[in-house]
Formats: C-alpha cells, structure tokens, sequence
C-alpha cells in the first residue's frame, strides 16, 4: 500500500469534464492548501496515475470516453491504486445512484450542486480515514503473526467495500447505514466473504484484506 504523505501538501485529482466545476473545486481546494491535477475523463485520469499516485481522487460519473464508474472498477482491480480513496460528484442524486455509486467502489458519493465546505470536509474525512488504515497495515507488518486464508481468494467490489468499512472499526450496522442497504445484506456479505477465505471472524477478515492489499 503507497503511503500517505504526511507532513506535506496532500495531492488531490479531480475528474470531470466540466470545465467551469474544475475550475471552481481546484481553485478551492488549492486555497485550502492541496495541490490538484485534473482530468476531464477516466482515460485522462488513468493516464495521470501512470505518471503521480495522488493521496485521493474526487471524480464524476457521466463523462465521456470512460465514465466515472468504469473508471473506479479499474482503479479498484489495480493493487497500485486500489488503495486511493474515492469521492463521487454527480448530479445523479437518486438513492439507486447512491447505492450503485458506493458499490461501485467510491468512499464517499456528494449531490451536485454541493457546498465546498461539504466537499472539503469528506476530503478531510477520507484522508484521515485512509491514514488510519494505513497505520494500521504498518503495525501488523511490525511483528504480528499473518492471517492465512484460502489461496487465489477474489472479493467483488462491493465486498471490497464492505470489508473496508470494517476494517474501519464499523459494526454490521453501521456498514449497512454507510452503503445505504439492510444489515441482513451486510451480513451476508460477510458471511461470503468468511466462506471464501476460510478464515473465523470480522476482525480476521479485516486484517487479511489489509495485508494482502485488497484495498
């Protein structure tokens, strides 16, 4: 997993192919102190993260060329990217685009028009999110004893999800309020996940995917 850059200027990117938005969000997000590359498609972005990993990527859905949804699969199936944290923009703002939006793999899903300190906010709360599990991965490469689970195991993108927000420290609970679905549906998404991997509780799961960077 690519570490955070602490202690210096966060890079971000933004993905979208309105110009005047990317004009508005970067000059904010500068303004508040990150240091922005932009791209107005996924293939554009993909591009860019040949050349510069960045810290997080805020990114639209409808775009032409690659669509933002094509575009967080690709990233989420590369154990280079997997990692980056992903915030959605989209005038889509139904619950079904929601839902679809975070199974798809994003962290975070805002309704176009927003208010940049709306935005700011999850960019702040998605970083300090992803350092936290960054940490986490380094400690239990300090000395911990590794979880084996069964060999060739692949996690769909939305269980990729689910065990993140568990990694996180969330209840099943919890999980089902972030991805907008019952808890029944996160139980069983857990319960998939342990037959798959062999493995005996959340707590292993949740270590398992961080050492062998599932996300």
């Amino acid at each position: 997993m690519t570490d955070i850059k602490t202690g210096e200027q966060k890079q971000l990117m933004l993905v979208d192919d309105d110009p005047n938005l990317v004009l508005l969000v970067r000059d904010y997000l500068e303004f508040r102190g990150y240091e922005v590359s932009t791209a107005e498609n996924g293939l554009k972005a993909l591009e860019l993260l040949e050349l510069q990993l960045p810290d997080l990527i805020i990114c639209d859905i409808m775009m032409p060329e690659m669509d933002g949804y094509s575009l967080v699969k690709v990233i989420r199936e590369d154990p280079r990217t997997g990692w980056i944290p992903v915030l959605f923009l989209s005038a889509k703002g139904q619950s079904q685009d929601k839902v679809k939006g975070l199974n798809t793999g994003a962290d975070v899903y805002i309704v176009k028009p927003f208010e940049p300190e709306e935005l700011v906010a999850q960019v702040e709360s998605s970083l300090r999110q992803a350092s936290r599990l960054i940490k986490i991965n380094s400690r239990q490469a300090d000395g911990q004893p590794s979880i084996q689970a069964r060999p060739g195991v692949e996690l769909t993108p939305t269980e990729v999800r689910v065990v993140q927000l568990v990694a996180q420290g969330l209840a099943n609970r919890e999980v089902a309020k972030a991805m907008k679905v019952s808890q029944r549906t996160i139980e069983s998404h857990v319960s998939n996940m342990l037959n798959k991997t062999g493995l005996h509780n959340r707590t292993e799961l949740a270590r398992w995917a961080l050492e062998t960077k599932k996300f």
